[in-house]
């Protein structure tokens, strides 16, 4: 490990506080049946239907504080994997709906983003040694495989209607990006290399194929062919989930899950490494601008699209930055690391009303286009937990390594 930052104590120390911190304003999503969206205070949003993807990025975040030792967040893990069991699991048709009410399912679609993040959540439970968490597991990670997975694809498909009757004609690589995650996750909640390989698979179609074809931008929309819809979203530019044009944060996500996939698998091919750096190198490269920060989006020629800022960008910076700085020792990413870190303390880490603004806008003031309120922790408590724990294939396989190392 290159001398710096990360290897100090003092960091350490501040990493932690902020982790706790983190973990105080997330205890605001709790509801008498899974979690809500919390606003810029904390509150939850009394008006939203609860969503699958908070839901389990909740449930996740208390699976990873209960591992840490935080007192009640064992209580609110099983909290959140009720809801996912109860609340937002069909039980005529299966799957998860995609959003739900007082009364039941609102948006009633069947989601491979929102499905990514149940596996995640119930494998990080299943780490942490939650009771019934390896069986509800399994069980999502079959309906999974029926329903998502195409393997003469190597990828997940985007998305269904309820009774798994129609499939949407559009394939992601940011829900293929989060099912990477998922199933490295799996992986090591089950000890079983299947997932990993699955993993492996659909980073070989999109970094090892499509990205590296591309200069190692990550291009997001594409036809159930898996022809590249360069077009997509042009009159929508900053969808959360599908924007336009290319998405620099989604090049660090992918830097540091292709390490853990690299440290996951029995044999890696090699070429992980060096898609890891390259992507890297091409998302700070293009994403990182003046007066500080990374833009939401680029044109596919590099050019910046949506340039206000996201905090979940900066978030993944500091977590591939510390990934790769630990896997190769090279100085520049602890230089990115602590680039990273100061403008983060500096414009986005809110000391008055909790966690971290979410966007900003060119002159790094708070807006909400994006995003409205402070829904997610799931970025920020990866970011400070990852750079003080052991590589592996999941943060929370990281947190079990680092417990019994």
């Amino acid at each position: 490990m290159v001398d710096g930052p990360r290897s100090a104590g003092s960091h350490r120390a501040w990493l932690e506080a902020e982790a706790q911190r983190l973990y105080a304003f997330a205890l605001g999503a709790r509801l008498d049946r899974g979690f809500g969206w919390l606003d810029a205070d904390g509150r939850v949003e009394p008006d939203r239907p609860r969503a699958l993807w908070i839901n389990a990025r909740f449930t996740h975040v208390f699976a990873l504080a209960d591992m840490l030792g935080y007192p009640g967040a064992g209580a609110l893990c099983e909290h959140g994997v009720k809801a996912l069991l109860e609340d937002f699991a069909d039980p005529e048709h299966g799957g998860w709906f995609a959003e739900v009410g007082p009364d039941g399912p609102v948006r009633t679609d069947k989601e491979a983003y929102g499905s990514a993040f149940v596996i995640l959540a119930l494998s990080s439970a299943t780490q942490a040694g939650r009771p019934g968490a390896r069986q509800a597991l399994r069980a999502a990670l079959d309906t999974v495989a029926r329903r998502f997975w195409r393997e003469d694809e190597g990828a997940v498909c985007e998305a269904w209607d309820r009774d798994w009757s129609t499939c949407e004609a559009y394939r992601g690589a940011n829900a293929n990006m989060h099912m990477v995650e998922a199933f490295l996750a799996a992986s090591e909640a089950l000890d079983d290399e299947l997932w990993a390989q699955r993993a492996l698979r659909i980073a070989e179609r999109l970094i090892d194929g499509v990205a590296r074809a591309n200069g190692w931008r990550v291009a997001e929309h594409f036809d159930t062919a898996w022809t590249p819809l360069p077009d997509y979203n042009a009159d929508n530019p900053d969808h959360p989930f599908r924007p336009y044009g290319i998405t620099p944060g989604h090049g660090l996500e992918w830097a540091r899950l292709l390490i853990g996939l690299r440290v996951r698998l029995a044999d890696s091919p090699a070429w992980l490494m060096e898609a890891a750096a390259q992507l890297f190198a091409r998302a700070t490269a293009e994403g990182w601008a003046e007066p500080g920060g990374f833009v939401y989006t680029t044109h596919a020629d590099g050019r910046p699209c949506v340039e206000r800022r996201l905090h979940w960008v900066v978030t993944e910076a500091i977590a591939a930055a510390a990934t790769l700085q630990e896997a190769t020792g090279e100085g520049l990413y602890e230089d990115w690391y602590r680039r990273s870190w100061a403008f983060a303390a500096g414009h986005l880490i809110d000391r008055e009303r909790g966690s971290w603004r979410h966007e900003l806008d060119t002159r790094l003031h708070p807006v909400a286009g994006v995003w409205a309120g402070k829904p997610d922790v799931y970025h920020a408590f990866q970011a400070v937990l990852i750079p003080g724990l052991p590589l592996a294939g999941s943060v929370a396989g990281s947190l079990k390594k680092h417990q019994f190392s």
